[in-house]
């Protein structure tokens, strides 16, 4: 979905903002790095298992049609989202983090050709650097973290310490993989650490050009996460790129997710917001979406609001999966972003950004433990990028910053037994 000028004459940009933006973005002198600390930090080494009357706990048979939250676990789930928002909304200060995404890992296995998140030549983060972001995020009072790639499970001995250590301090952990070393030892290592979420990213049932990340390659990975999250606990949903030349695929996807019931999270291929040196496909991509695909992505669209409408379970609001439509004619609007407010970026060095897209940005925003977010710079900069963003997740922090959303939503929730609900936040 390359990104249009108004002059026909003018060559299209491989990137999404204003040039002007763009420019303020990448060539500010580069964030300082984090100071190097006289003693390194560690990471503790996890016991396994943590949890050893867990192993004797037999799998489904099959798949229940409900499933049942416990106590303990509903808790985990407040903990994390819950007390932290009511923080935010009741200290003073601008900086609230209640998301955080822990880049372990710039490098990736794969090469999914519309993905620029990833750089094979980057070191992961260190464990020194691991701790210090941990803690200090815990300080700032986040209790959600995001591990994030590149592929975390590079290093899955590393990514257990890490899970382990912030399970430790009281966080809700979300792991992102493409699956493919997702082994079962690993996925029971992760289960018996605390992690809360598996977001399972695949494109397609079989490989297809530019789209590795399928799911027959890792259905045996993936049958043995679906049936142990009742003995560990955790949820798993499938993420989904929509592409050019995926859209069959996304239905089946769908249907899978649904016989197996777990979530399916979508997004719209995007081309990178700002430009990264390391992008190996700006061009002549076979996966990003053009003007002459829209009417089968509106049909798309049409289709999964209807899903979420009868009670399949997304991550996506039907407002949300509507706006696709905009997004991709470039026409979406300011939809009152959280990012360096409620969220925050923790690269591999530990230098900070406010989101996702703007990982490659040379901007100063500080480092752990001194942060440089500044309300008056991220307001003016979202002007720029919020229309060019089609981020779920910042979109539903936005959406909670209405009191009386989350009063309804959590009366909902509550009217339920806090057992979770079909179709999506709302």
């Amino acid at each position: 979905m390359p990104v249009r000028s108004d002059d026909p004459a003018e060559p299209q940009r491989p990137f999404r903002v204003d040039v002007q933006l763009h420019d303020l973005l990448v060539r500010s002198p580069r964030t300082p790095l984090l100071p190097a600390a006289r003693q390194p930090l560690t990471l503790p080494v996890p016991v396994y298992p943590s949890h050893p009357e867990l192993l004797s706990r037999p799998d489904p048979g099959c798949i229940p049609e409900r499933r049942e939250w416990t106590a303990p676990l509903i808790y985990r789930a407040m903990r994390g989202w819950l007390f932290p928002y009511l923080r935010s909304r009741l200290a003073p200060g601008d900086f609230h983090p209640i998301v955080a995404y822990l880049f372990t890992e710039w490098k990736c296995n794969l090469d999914c050709h519309y993905c620029w998140a990833f750089d094979n030549r980057v070191k992961g983060m260190t464990e020194d650097v691991a701790r210090r972001a941990i803690d200090w995020l815990h300080d700032s009072g986040c209790r959600v973290l995001a591990l994030m790639g590149g592929e975390p499970l590079l290093r899955p001995q590393f990514v257990h310490k890490v899970v382990y250590y912030a399970a430790s301090k009281g966080f809700w952990i979300y792991v992102p993989t493409n699956g493919r070393l997702l082994r079962p030892e690993v996925i029971d290592r992760l289960g018996d650490a605390g992690v809360a979420v598996f977001n399972l990213a695949v494109d397609a049932v079989e490989e297809k050009p530019g789209l590795p990340k399928a799911l027959n390659p890792i259905r045996r990975h993936f049958d043995h996460l679906v049936k142990r999250q009742y003995r560990y606990g955790y949820a798993v949903f499938l993420n989904i790129n929509v592409c050019r030349n995926n859209l069959e695929d996304v239905r089946e996807l769908t249907e899978i997710a649904r016989q197996n019931c777990i979530a399916t999270d979508y997004h719209l291929n995007e081309t990178p917001m700002i430009e990264p040196e390391h992008f190996d496909h700006p061009t002549g991509n076979v996966t990003f979406i053009r003007p002459e695909d829209w009417p089968q992505v509106d049909g798309l669209v049409d289709w999964l609001i209807g899903k979420n409408r009868s009670g399949y379970k997304m991550v996506n609001s039907v407002q949300r999966l509507n706006d696709m439509r905009d997004f991709m004619r470039g026409k979406l609007q300011e939809w009152s972003c959280r990012a360096g407010h409620n969220n925050v970026i923790v690269r591999v060095d530990g230098t900070l950004a406010p989101c996702f897209p703007m990982y490659s940005a040379t901007y100063d925003w500080g480092f752990v433990g001194n942060h440089r977010f500044e309300k008056a710079q991220l307001q003016e900069m979202k002007k720029g990028c919020e229309p060019h963003c089609f981020s779920t997740l910042n979109h539903n922090l936005a959406y909670c910053y209405d009191a009386m959303r989350v009063v309804k939503w959590m009366a909902r929730q509550a009217a339920r037994g806090f057992q979770g609900a079909s179709g999506s936040f709302e």
